[in-house]
């Protein structure tokens, strides 16, 4: 019995995805806002860990090494590199490198930058294992990212986020984490534009919980007020952007603002996929592959588009009750099942 998994560091969240024979039969996504702290780590570890439990071989990807905990990237890459190591300890670990594939610990400092934020690249390779052309498009909490498929093998122009941000590839909004100061500076309300003010109020989850939008379990952190996750409660934060307080107009008028700023982050989206496509590498009829927990919001945006949608989870073998979490971390699930086929049992 061949027993794997696969881990995503994130600078938010830890997500961990078992594959068993190269079926996935647990997921699993854990807050771990590492800016706290890399101590959040070990408790995040622990808390997955009682979800997918421990196995012989464990293949790592990370963006975690971006948080403020680290001065520099590689410095991020080998410290999480290294606590990793520890707290799989006596089991295998080797880290995801992108286009170098699995590399040993030994490796990690040579190594860091093709290991740094590299978690996309086991999507779109995985992918691409299984569409020969085509487009994967992965809304997570804080970033989506935007791979072009072709020839059965990522095609990006960027690999470094700093050249994925300019070649489209990489959008900075995701589905709850982002900031509403940081999309549109002026907001149609009661009739008038108005500016927002520069602070964090709300967020994304705020807006898509108003619109009845967010999938159950996907916001993971606390909100910027401190207070609950209701739509009374998101619709206060959303007023406090524009200077009001949630009693200062009806419902309908937080839906419509809510919805604007819904509609903002689509066509942000979608204008950084129409970048990518217009390079030419796919056809109009190619499908576009869904990944994250804003897969609803790609799914909407791909019709808009016109292509056909094909959700992650239909591309890889999981159990039926593992098979939304592996498509909430599909990189996890990608380095699993793309080490089950580099290290057969």
């Amino acid at each position: 019995m061949q027993h794997i998994i696969g881990w995503d560091v994130g600078g938010a969240h830890l997500k961990a995805a078992r594959a068993e024979n190269g079926v996935i039969v647990r997921a699993e996504q854990i807050a771990c806002p590492l800016w706290l702290g890399v101590a959040e780590l070990d408790r995040a570890f622990h808390e997955a860990e009682s979800a997918v439990g421990r196995a012989p071989l464990n293949v790592i990807t990370m963006t975690g090494e971006l948080c403020d905990a680290f001065a520099t990237r590689e410095e991020g890459v080998v410290g999480l590199a290294a606590i990793m190591a520890r707290l799989l300890a006596p089991a295998h670990a080797v880290f995801y490198a992108g286009r170098s594939g699995f590399v040993e610990r030994r490796d990690i400092a040579e190594q860091a930058t093709g290991i740094a934020s590299a978690n996309w690249h086991a999507s779109a390779a995985l992918t691409g294992m299984r569409v020969c052309e085509g487009l994967f498009i992965d809304m997570g909490s804080t970033t989506t990212d935007i791979i072009p498929v072709a020839g059965g093998r990522p095609a990006n122009l960027g690999y470094s986020d700093a050249e994925r941000l300019v070649h489209g590839e990489l959008v900075y909004s995701g589905l709850a984490r982002s900031f509403l100061m940081a999309g549109p500076k002026l907001v149609p309300f009661a009739g008038q534009r108005t500016p927002l003010m520069n602070e964090w109020f709300a967020s994304m989850a705020d807006v898509h919980r108003i619109l009845g939008q967010l999938p159950d379990g996907t916001d993971l952190m606390e909100t910027a007020d401190g207070r609950e996750k209701s739509k009374p409660a998101s619709c206060a934060r959303l007023a406090r952007m524009i200077g009001l307080d949630g009693n200062d107009a009806e419902e309908i008028a937080w839906e419509r603002l809510a919805r604007f700023f819904a509609e903002a982050q689509i066509r942000e989206i979608m204008d950084a996929a129409a970048l990518v496509l217009s390079r030419g590498l796919t056809a109009s009829s190619a499908s576009v592959v869904g990944a994250g927990i804003g897969r609803g919001v790609i799914r909407n945006l791909v019709e808009r588009m016109g292509h056909p949608f094909v959700a992650f989870d239909d591309l890889i073998e999981a159990l039926p009750e593992a098979r939304g979490k592996a498509c909430d971390c599909a990189p996890a699930a990608a380095v699993a099942l793309l080490a089950c086929a580099q290290f057969p049992a």
